[in-house]
């Protein structure tokens, strides 16, 4: 593994990469890390990709953006810096949530880079009805992480709603992710400015992707924050997409965007077509 530094917009990005082979990008979400995609599975190397992830900018070892550039303009220029200074001409994109959407705006902007896509659990609806709501609970959550650390953001967060087999791992999930961030001044902004900014401005533009698509979606039980219906939604709007789930329960099951080997297994495949 090596590491990968490269500055995009006056902000310096954090990274590493592994392997050989056809690239694979790997891209957080909202308040994680790099890490937290495949969650550390090294399964693409040896299924012979070279995999670089990188911390978006104000997360992770990544620095803060000026002005509170955290929109999806923003991040799709990253991305693109990132291809570049590591000599990427087209790779699998694979997302998840903000990094689902950044995918889905730098491959209708890029789509010469791109081979395909792996959209983890994205949210985006340009036409959703809760916009007003979830909001508030994003304002709440920057908040709750300003003043009171990773106790008030998981404070906010309300572990309690959820149900009662999923409760301790998310939480556990969730401390280690804010704890992993060199700025959590600058998340509490990003998690601010990236709800209220749109990656794309009409559901009907994903039809425009002409690449092997997989969305993989959450059970609305483990995952509230991610509906599977708009998982549901991405994949019959854009041509050709596969949608990927984990199995109902009973017993329940471990959503399949939180196994990285597993994850790992479903890009792999994706590249292959």
């Amino acid at each position: 593994m090596s590491e990968l530094s490269v500055r995009s917009g006056g902000v310096a990005l954090s990274g590493e990469e592994s392997g050989e082979g056809p690239a694979v990008v790997l891209l957080h979400g909202l308040t994680a890390t790099r890490r937290y995609v495949v969650m550390g599975s090294r399964a693409l190397e040896r299924a012979g990709h070279r995999v670089i992830a990188y911390d978006a900018r104000g997360h992770g070892h990544s620095d803060p953006a000026r002005d509170r550039a955290y929109g999806y303009e923003h991040l799709a220029e990253d991305l693109l810096a990132v291809m570049d200074q590591a000599g990427v001409q087209r790779a699998v994109l694979a997302g998840a949530s903000m990094g689902a959407h950044t995918a889905v705006r730098f491959a209708l902007a890029h789509p010469e880079r791109v081979a395909a896509l792996a959209l983890i659990t994205p949210a985006f609806e340009p036409d959703s009805p809760r916009m007003e709501s979830e909001l508030a609970r994003w304002d709440a959550l920057a908040d709750g992480l300003r003043t009171g650390g990773a106790d008030g953001f998981v404070k906010v967060y309300g572990i309690a709603a959820l149900p009662p087999q999923w409760r301790s791992t998310i939480e556990t999930v969730l401390r280690q992710r804010i704890a992993a961030h060199e700025h959590p001044e600058a998340v509490a902004d990003a998690l601010e400015v990236v709800p209220r900014s749109r990656p794309f401005e009409d559901i009907e533009q994903l039809e425009q992707i002409a690449v092997p698509v997989v969305v993989v979606g959450s059970r609305d039980e483990a995952d509230p924050g991610h509906p599977l219906g708009v998982a549901e939604r991405y994949a019959r709007t854009i041509p050709g997409a596969e949608l990927a789930v984990e199995e109902q329960g009973p017993p329940p099951r471990s959503p399949l965007a939180w196994q990285g080997g597993q994850l790992s297994k479903v890009i792999a495949a994706l590249a292959a077509r």
